[in-house]
């Protein structure tokens, strides 16, 4: 099965060449995305599929449930590099209807190490929802959680020291909550959008 996927690969690339002979010159010769998405690990949300973008257009971090850690240096360093080695201008925090890493964090069963990483999401759990581990959360309120999420992790985003930064630099990042419909396969903003202007008079 492994094999498979350099065969795969090869019919890919022979493709892109047919189509356009310059296509891997071109996209090796520079990086400059316009937009870093942060999206959740989930196999079925591939940032550059869904949004219509080609490789080289978006630079891509990605974790369960999309969450914004203010100590994963992961985020940070990739956050920190596009926006001032980059120069992205959009930040988009993407999470997605039936997100398992939601589900888990409020089903009230134990998991390891995960329970530790989904604590955000229990906490949004706890400030916005009447019930945080009941078991008994109905999809919709999942949906709604999953909604809620997302723009917790703009605001989280938007406070770090990275982007506090880059915004008293001058840069004009502005950060997006949008969440994806598996079942249509839409993309919907959530209207949770931070700019350097919004951040500054609130």
């Amino acid at each position: 099965m492994i094999e498979e996927l350099f065969i795969r690969n090869r019919a890919w690339s022979a493709e892109k060449q047919a189509d356009n002979p310059e296509y891997f010159r071109k996209l090796s010769t520079l990086q400059e995305p316009e937009y870093l998405w942060i999206g959740c690990s989930d196999s079925r949300v591939p940032a550059n599929v869904i949004a219509g973008l080609e490789p080289g257009e978006v630079f891509v971090h990605r974790n369960v449930a999309n969450l914004i850690h203010p100590a994963d240096l992961n985020m940070l360093s990739v956050v920190e590099y596009a926006v001032h080695q980059l120069g992205v201008r959009h930040i988009i925090i993407c999470g997605h209807y039936g997100c398992g890493g939601i589900r888990a964090a409020v089903s009230g069963q134990r998991s390891g190490l995960i329970d530790h990483w989904l604590q955000p999401i229990r906490d949004v759990a706890d400030t916005r929802f009447e019930c945080r581990e009941c078991g008994s959360w109905s999809d919709a309120s999942l949906d709604r959680l999953c909604e809620a999420s997302v723009a917790e992790q703009v605001k989280r985003l938007a406070r770090t020291p990275t982007i506090q930064a880059a915004w008293k630099a001058g840069r004009d990042v502005t950060i997006h909550g949008w969440i994806y419909g598996l079942r249509d396969g839409l993309l919907y903003n959530l209207d949770c959008t931070v700019t350097p202007d919004s951040a500054n008079s609130a």
